[in-house]
């Protein structure tokens, strides 16, 4: 019985230590980066998105002007990359999961 009880609160224990990861999924999202006009800008594009918490890869392009963005989304969310793109002066609009 004390064995028992012993097993129980230890995986209970080890349990609760992955709690947050347990739902975590990684994503991949596609934005539109219309604003870009030269072959530098998406550098820009792709540090600002990279500064993200939670961003796990970037594949920024000018031809198709697109970032593809693959991010942890218990950390952040599609609406948080565009404001990041904003905010580095290249507006984005979500095209869809990938």
């Amino acid at each position: 019985m004390v064995k028992r009880a012993l097993r129980s609160v230890i995986f209970l224990a080890v349990a609760g230590l992955f709690q947050g990861t347990a739902f975590a999924a990684t994503r991949t999202v596609i934005l539109d980066v219309p604003s870009m006009t030269c072959s530098l800008c998406p550098i820009t594009v792709k540090k600002a998105l990279e500064k993200v918490p939670g961003v796990i890869k970037v594949e920024a392009t000018y031809e198709p002007k697109q970032a593809v963005v693959t991010y942890d989304d218990t950390k952040t969310n599609p609406e948080e990359l565009t404001k990041a793109t904003g905010n580095a002066g290249f507006p984005s609009t979500i095209r869809g999961d990938k």
